[in-house]
């Protein structure tokens, strides 16, 4: 059949009207699962939820007063799991910074057993067990003890508290002794029903406190 010009435009513009209405109708009418996967599937993965305090603080909902103000009301931690990380804290700095050129990796790993999570400790054996280091030790009969001072609360997150911690360390080399100090930021985490060590960094690197 031979079309005139004008049916031919016609016709062509009809094409292109059902064309559009087919292409309109997929996209509305495209499954949800498929959207999921191609966004919100890959975001969810990415970023894990926190894992917040068991319950809410209560808040205050009362007039302040000053004489009686009770800040933990709006802290995620309690003043037991405060009191238990800051000593965690101190007492991991100065575990940290004690050694001696007889002992083991075992030995330093048995010092902050129960101090650092599990990922942690196995970071720092690492490190504690750099043949170069352990036999420099020996050969200089290095022997070091450490002591902790908390300084300050750095951050205060919903499932962790970064605090600033100073080692001061006594340490005796073929003899002589000397003393050094550093500032850590040493980051306590609730890992299961403990409070633990998640990270350690020196105090001017600063480091992220929310493990989740």
């Amino acid at each position: 059949m031979n079309l005139s010009d004008r049916q031919r435009r016609f016709l062509f513009a009809g094409l292109v009207v059902v064309l559009a209405a087919i292409g309109v109708y997929l996209t509305v009418a495209a499954p949800d699962g498929d959207g999921e996967k191609e966004t919100g599937g890959r975001s969810a993965a990415a970023v894990p939820s926190a894992t917040g305090p068991a319950s809410p603080p209560p808040g205050i909902s009362s007039a302040v007063d000053p004489n009686s103000f009770d800040i933990y009301r709006l802290l995620p931690f309690s003043q037991r799991e405060f009191a238990t990380a800051a000593d965690v804290a101190q007492r991991f700095v100065a575990a940290h910074g004690t050694y001696r050129y007889d002992e083991g990796p075992q030995t330093y790993a048995q010092r902050l057993s129960g101090l650092v999570t599990d990922d942690l400790l196995t970071e720092l054996v690492r490190g504690e067990s750099s043949p170069g280091q352990l036999e420099e030790r020996r050969r200089r009969q290095e022997v070091a003890e450490c002591t902790a001072t908390l300084d300050r609360v750095r951050d205060i997150e919903d499932n962790s508290i970064i605090f600033l911690v100073t080692g001061k360390q006594q340490v005796t080399r073929g003899g002589q002794k000397s003393e050094n100090s550093r500032q850590w930021a040493v980051t306590v985490a609730r890992d299961g029903g403990a409070m633990r060590v998640y990270a350690v960094a020196p105090a001017d690197e600063g480091q992220a406190g929310d493990t989740g």
